[in-house]
């Protein structure tokens, strides 16, 4: 497979609601689409889920950008491929780090080889669902009445799991007055590294509410810590900003930090390498969720058809696009009906890019050949 040219848009949405979590409040989301271009004029299609600012990991749009243009889209248009495994195993293995441009690349030659195969990108990554349980992540509110309203609709769109963004003082109360209301919803808590071993009880304390999981409670780059803090806690915790690659999911394992994985593919620099951390973590009986990080359409359907693997056995992050966007770059947009998507089975990721909305939208656009 001979990629013929490459093209890089960046991109801004307006979210229809203000998301905020314990790093900030976001209003719109700016990111980098990728389009890979065959040599027969087939196109695959990704997205960078590289933040504007530096506070989920140390990715930003800008430095991704910087990789892709000097490093990446270089390297992939000198090589011919035979498949996308060798993206992150062979082409792209001397360049450390940068996991998010790595896999905004990687996913767009994945979509490619998937059409090139008229075969679904679900199907050749091994997934086995024709429909995926989803949740809903719902950020830091004014109120807490708030958060109840925002509980209450989405309860009515049939989402099965509510995951509430918490930080020191946005939290015990919070998690009580939920549960009060709604005792028996699915119910986590996202701290987004917001605590440290020095809020031990208030940590302890949310073990009474019975959570399905604490997501990354402590440092985004901590394994150890997070081990010493497990067998505290009743909760399982859950590990994301910690997790890069299959030998960070190995080490979290063998040491006892977590009881449960979220997997972000621009985290661990794509679909190659979470196949990989899949498998291990079914071979251990850890079960995994997809996260999300705000994606459009052509990220979520990603997300989609790597969530159709089998260990991937919790709902994940994949609402609707509805919920955040006034309109979505893709025809159809996701949908959810009764708490669940149904999974493409047209080649590649099942959703067509709209050129008239990525148009509308972009910022910036260059041609690599």
């Amino acid at each position: 497979m001979k990629i013929k040219q490459v093209v890089m848009r960046q991109l801004k949405l307006d979210l229809l609601y203000p998301f905020v979590t314990s790093f900030g409040k976001q209003y719109d989301r700016e990111f980098i689409l990728i389009e890979a271009i065959s040599d027969e004029g087939i196109s695959g299609w990704a997205e960078c889920v590289a933040m504007v600012d530096p506070f989920y990991n140390e990715e930003t749009v800008k430095t991704s950008w910087h990789l892709l243009e000097d490093f990446l889209i270089p390297t992939l248009l000198q090589n011919e491929i035979e498949h996308p495994d060798e993206i992150s195993e062979k082409l792209f293995s001397h360049i450390r780090g940068n996991y998010m441009a790595k896999a905004a690349l990687e996913g767009a030659i994945w979509d490619l080889y998937a059409k090139k195969q008229k075969a679904s990108l679900a199907s050749l990554l091994g997934g086995t669902k024709k429909k995926i349980d989803v949740g809903v992540s719902i950020g830091i509110k004014d109120s807490i009445d708030s958060t109840l309203e925002v509980i209450q609709a989405r309860l009515q769109d049939g989402y099965k799991r509510f995951k509430l963004k918490i930080k020191p003082g946005w939290d015990i109360e919070l998690i009580d007055k939920v549960r009060k209301a709604y005792p028996d919803i699915p119910l986590m808590a996202d701290a987004n590294s917001a605590y440290t071993l020095e809020e031990m009880d208030r940590l302890k304390a949310l073990d009474d509410y019975n959570l399905m999981m604490i997501e990354q409670p402590l440092a985004y780059n901590d394994i150890i810590v997070h081990a010493e803090l497990q067998p505290k806690l009743k909760t399982p915790i859950c590990l994301d900003e910690s997790i890069h690659s299959l030998a960070d999911a190995r080490n979290a394992i063998k040491l006892g930090s977590c009881k449960i994985i979220n997997i972000k593919i621009g985290r661990v620099g794509g679909l190659t390498e979470s196949r990989k951390i899949h498998d291990l973590c079914q071979e251990h009986g850890i079960p995994l969720w997809c996260g999300g990080m705000l994606e459009s359409g052509i990220g979520r359907a990603h997300n989609i058809a790597i969530t159709s693997l089998p260990n991937f056995t919790l709902p994940g992050d994949t609402a609707a696009s509805s919920l955040y966007w006034t309109e979505d770059i893709i025809e159809p947009e996701v949908t959810v009906e009764n708490g669940t998507i149904t999974v493409p089975d047209a080649p590649g990721i099942g959703y067509e890019p709209s050129l008239e909305k990525i148009a509308k939208y972009t910022m910036y656009t260059k041609t690599y050949k």
